[in-house]
């Protein structure tokens, strides 16, 4: 008989996946944990630490190094940016959006010219925001009212742009636009936009419930000339592009509300240890124990199934479907835990000086973007009756 090997668990690390794991929570908790709270109430990341990002390595994780990367795997960027997220979520957006959905998109889609002109710019100190969210479309992102009408050798985009994570920072934009509305959502064409292109601006900045410290913003478009040589992918092709670059998106949303969720945890149990009632750890009550045993194998089972659902991206097979289910299962194990965790903290819970507030407030943006909850349930659902 032959000897086959062991599969290996999901979590199991290769050695130079530990070592970029343990270097990211290092850099999170000396670096990042001393500003989190002060940027949360300036509704201001430093820009200095997102020059460390790319300092680091970290804005290229999976771009080849020829073109500046970091030449890792997918599961390495999914792994970074759950450390972060267990120390700020805002951080982990940064780092998120720019690799799986910016970068993501570009090795996907973008010629090798594109790449070699813009790679080497992306890795080292240019950031990159996603633009397909309109006012009249959310969810029904297909339903987007940006044109795009070609002028020769250039494109003119006129139209508004809600709620693009990056927008106040973000000298690259890849945004959306119908080139040909007769011909409905094939019509859609993908551009690159930088951030001095006559015609483009950035416009109102959301004050909001969470991740405060990561800049949500308006894009105005009036007559922005877009050079031909910027159209990304083929012309028409901008809503396959975009579908398929959210999926992969979804993963790094279910690595942001692991990363959520852990931190919430982990400082309860801190917290519980520590907080005496009736003479007595309120970690000794059995009701308190309980609490955290379901806790904690929620979190389990939401990080098994992001780790499984990058892995399977890193291995080349489909992962849509289970993309969807990691993104609405870890986004809903992140609210239930880190409202629990509030519950645990008592009154301190929701006070500011303490952290599970903030976790709490962070991790509901897990269940609307990218894809509300009730989209990834209409995902799921198509696959399982295709």
């Amino acid at each position: 008989m032959t000897q086959t090997l062991a599969p290996q668990a999901l979590t199991d690390l290769s050695e130079e996946e530990a070592m970029f794991r343990d270097a990211v929570a290092e850099f999170a908790a000396t670096e990042i944990a001393p500003h989190v709270h002060a940027m949360d109430q300036a509704a201001k990341f430093r820009r200095d630490l997102v020059d460390r990002f790319f300092e680091m390595g970290l804005m290229g994780i999976e771009v080849p190094e020829t073109l500046g990367g970091s030449g890792g795997s997918f599961i390495m960027a999914v792994l970074a940016i759950e450390e972060l997220a267990r120390v700020d979520a805002s951080a982990a957006i940064y780092v998120d959006v720019h690799n799986t959905l910016v970068n993501n998109c570009l090795l996907r889609w973008a010629s090798d010219e594109q790449q070699a002109a813009l790679f080497p710019r992306m890795t080292s100190g240019l950031l990159g925001a996603f633009a397909l969210s309109e006012p009249a479309s959310g969810s029904d992102a297909f339903a987007l009212e940006t044109r795009a009408e070609l002028k020769g050798d250039h494109y003119e985009l006129t139209g508004r742009k809600f709620w693009i994570t990056n927008g106040d920072e973000a000298g690259i934009f890849i945004i959306f636009a119908n080139a040909d509305p007769g011909k409905g959502y094939k019509g859609i064409t993908g551009f690159l936009v930088e951030r001095d292109f006559a015609g483009f601006a950035v416009g109102k900045k959301e004050d909001k419930l969470g991740i405060r410290a990561s800049s949500t913003t308006e894009l105005i478009l009036e007559q922005c000339r877009v050079p031909v040589a910027n159209v990304l992918g083929p012309v028409g092709l901008g809503y396959k592009i975009a579908i398929e670059t959210l999926n992969e998106g979804r993963i790094g949303i279910g690595a942001q509300m692991v990363g959520v969720a852990r931190g919430a945890l982990e400082a309860t149990v801190g917290y519980v240890k520590e907080r005496r009632q009736f003479g007595k750890a309120i970690a000794e009550f059995q009701g308190v124990q309980f609490q955290l045993a379901q806790m904690a194998t929620e979190l389990e089972a939401a990080r098994l199934m992001v780790y499984n659902a990058a892995r399977l991206k890193d291995a080349g097979h489909p992962f849509a479907q289970e993309a969807a289910m990691a993104k609405l299962f870890s986004s809903q194990v992140a609210d239930r835990i880190t409202s629990q965790c509030v519950e645990l903290f008592g009154g301190y819970g929701y006070s500011k000086e303490y952290p599970v507030e903030k976790y709490y407030r962070d991790a509901k943006i897990g269940t609307i973007y990218e894809g509300t909850s009730n989209m990834q349930l209409q995902t799921i659902a198509k696959g399982l009756l295709k």
